[in-house]
């Protein structure tokens, strides 16, 4: 899957992080790795601990979450150039959501313990990282909040048809 100079340029390349200081770079490649998953790979289940971030390269990872009545929920489809995961960084570093791949899926994943750490060394870097995955949490956050809105519309919608 390439070699180390491939991923360090992919990581300073990557949208995500593009501004970030060539020490700030250094410090995310020095905790990274490539990955690559199969078509429906769980990378991981909503509730469990959260301690690593992706950056998708190529493929596809779908965000799921359960609703109340059982069903399984699509809440965002994650694709090239996207962030997957922000739990990591937010206590109590458990994921509020399950990632599945969709389909084969490369990606750059990170440690996020590691990254904690040097965070707490170099607030600069905390803070970069923090803006960054503050506005995908938002973004989540909405998507999830909408989808939940639609289906509680379509559960009401489905109980006034059957009174």
């Amino acid at each position: 899957m390439g070699n180390r100079e491939d991923l360090d340029a992919d990581i300073a390349g990557h949208p995500f992080l593009l501004g970030l200081s060539e020490h700030h770079l250094r410090l995310l490649a020095d905790c990274a790795t490539r990955v690559a998953f199969p078509a429906d790979h769980v990378l991981f289940r909503e509730g469990e601990t959260a301690n690593r971030f992706y950056l998708i390269e190529r493929g596809e990872v779908v965000l799921e979450t359960n609703t109340a009545a059982g069903k399984t929920m699509i809440i965002d489809r994650i694709r090239n150039g996207d962030l997957l995961g922000w739990s990591w960084l937010f206590p109590p570093h458990q994921w509020r959501f399950t990632a599945r791949a969709s389909e084969v899926t490369t990606a750059i994943f990170f440690y996020g313990t590691i990254l904690l750490q040097y965070c707490e060394k170099d607030h600069t870097l905390g803070y970069q990282l923090l803006k960054r995955m503050s506005a995908v949490m938002t973004r989540r956050l909405q998507l999830a909040r909408a989808k939940l809105s639609e289906e509680q519309g379509v559960a009401a919608s489905n109980a006034d048809h059957r009174s």
